[in-house]
């Protein structure tokens, strides 16, 4: 579904520096509530999803303490999307481009490249993670390919490098045909798991004699229950901090406001609820089958004495997987690379650099380096909750969704967007400080306690401050005078 071209804001632009029909406002507006329906059970509906699940198990709490803590998390995830909705539903614009209203028009590359990098490193090692489960299916249809798996290169074995090029291949093939490519996929990718996984929870059940002790717990909780409950709600919410960044990028192609609206309700509390209960449920009944906490899904599918089970099992989850790699990894470096050389990299082009990185950085020794997972890119992850303040203080408390689109792709100072030299210092000013401390509070060993909380701390710091600071600075009351002097330039909201 190719954007209509906008010449008047190319003519704003003429040597490609700012537009392309990429990264202008989006004219052909199709999208459905199902389609954003869709999008969240891809989203969710993964190995990731549950292996989160389990893992409150892990901190000691019981059944309905990990329902409980999901419930707020997933709450407070809800409205999160909410106004990041209704910001690309209003503009249409993807979101390095919505970054440039706070950041400036070459400022925006900043939060575009840190959300970026984020997306490529797990793009690859989610791909890698699927990889395995086609590695265990093959290997249970047939054994003798055990001999593959004795050499390797590279680190990886060379049926784990054909199992991995023939998923990245697959992902390439969607994500390279542009967006619809990935709204058609999505929307029968994500509801596939619900079999796999309503299956799996009835069969344990059964294994279990139909009875699961919902009040059971691993160990001790450390802490206190109340202070763990909360501190996974807002685990969640930081897991799924990046699409709350970049939510724009699907919400510009919104068909109106209620499509956006009701398919992140019914995506969300809805089915988020839902899915969590099943995934606790099949976590107890693990716990009760096999007297332990098996913290993937796969591995419990191949326990099942069935090879067809294991094989339709491990088909979907592989599809599954590919869902979420596609909406959360792949659609936001596709435009965050474009914004960086917009005359050059398309959509598309954004696309291929990115799986090709993805595959150049070897994700299974990403992976299998705690240092890089937990510090590295936990490091990055703890600069989402500063980013979000900023641009969702910008957008409904300073500006008040008064936005001149044109301006957005403006190279020339007289642009409502380009502050000083087309940065906007108090941004960076306010981002450093602040995304300083959400990363020791997340990294340092001595704030673990408080690691939890890294992401609201994030929000609430930069947002008040970057109120506080834009109303004081004289350069940045004049941008924002500026955009309140012309009407917005919006399509029909969120309410």
């Amino acid at each position: 579904m190719p954007n209509v071209p906008h010449p008047h804001l190319a003519a704003l632009d003429p040597e490609g520096r700012l537009y392309n029909e990429d990264l202008a406002p989006s004219t052909e507006r199709h999208w459905h509530s199902y389609n954003y329906f869709a999008v969240w059970m891809s989203a969710i509906h993964n190995i990731g999803t549950y292996t989160f699940v389990a893992g409150m198990f892990a901190l000691g709490l019981t059944a309905w303490q990990v329902l409980l803590s999901l419930a707020i998390g997933i709450t407070v995830l809800y409205f999160g999307l909410l106004l990041a909705g209704r910001m690309g539903v209003e503009t249409g614009v993807p979101f390095p481009v919505m970054a440039r209203l706070s950041f400036g028009i070459w400022g925006a590359n900043l939060p575009a490249l840190v959300r970026a990098v984020i997306a490529i490193a797990w793009y690859g090692i989610q791909t890698y993670l699927a990889s395995l489960a086609v590695v265990v299916l093959l290997l249970r249809i047939d054994p003798g390919l055990s001999a593959w798996q004795e050499r390797s290169f590279l680190g990886l074995s060379l049926l784990g490098w054909a199992c991995f090029l023939l998923l990245w291949l697959l992902q390439m093939f969607v994500v390279t045909r542009g967006m619809e490519a990935v709204r058609r996929f999505q929307d029968w990718a994500g509801p596939l798991i619900w079999v796999v996984m309503l299956g799996m929870a009835v069969w344990l059940f059964s294994q279990a004699n139909w009875h699961l002790p919902m009040n059971r717990s691993v160990q001790p909780v450390k802490g206190g229950a109340p202070l763990a409950v909360i501190g996974g709600a807002f685990l969640l919410v930081a897991t799924y901090a990046t699409m709350m960044l970049n939510y724009c990028d699907f919400t510009r192609f919104g068909k109106d406001k209620k499509a956006v609206r009701f398919g992140t309700f019914w995506g969300i509390p809805v089915n988020f609820v839902a899915f969590a209960a099943v995934s606790v449920a099949t976590t107890v009944g693990a716990l009760t089958v096999f007297g332990e906490t098996i913290t993937d899904p796969a591995l419990i599918i191949a326990k099942v004495p069935n090879t067809a089970v294991l094989v339709v099992g491990a088909v979907m989850f592989i599809i599954a997987t590919v869902g979420v790699n596609v909406v959360l990894n792949f659609v936001s470096p596709a435009y965050d690379l474009a914004n960086i050389w917009p005359k050059k990299i398309t959509f598309k082009r954004g696309g291929l650099i990115s799986a090709v990185l993805a595959l150049v950085v070897m994700p299974w020794k990403l992976y299998s380096s705690p240092v890089v997972v937990n510090y590295f890119l936990g490091g990055l992850g703890a600069l989402l909750g500063p980013l979000f303040g900023i641009l969702a203080v910008d957008y409904f408390l300073v500006r008040r969704g008064h936005i001149v689109l044109d301006d957005l792709y403006r190279v020339d100072e007289g642009g409502a967007y380009h502050y000083s030299r087309g940065v906007n210092r108090t941004a960076i000013a306010v981002f450093v400080p602040t995304a300083t401390v959400s990363a020791i509070i997340a990294l340092v060993p001595a704030f673990s306690s408080a690691a939890p909380f890294s992401w609201p701390l994030g929000v609430v710091l930069s947002g008040v401050a970057y109120h506080w600071a834009m109303r004081r600075s004289a350069a940045s009351t004049r941008q924002v005078a500026v955009s309140r002097t012309i009407a917005p330039q919006t399509v029909d909201a969120l309410d």
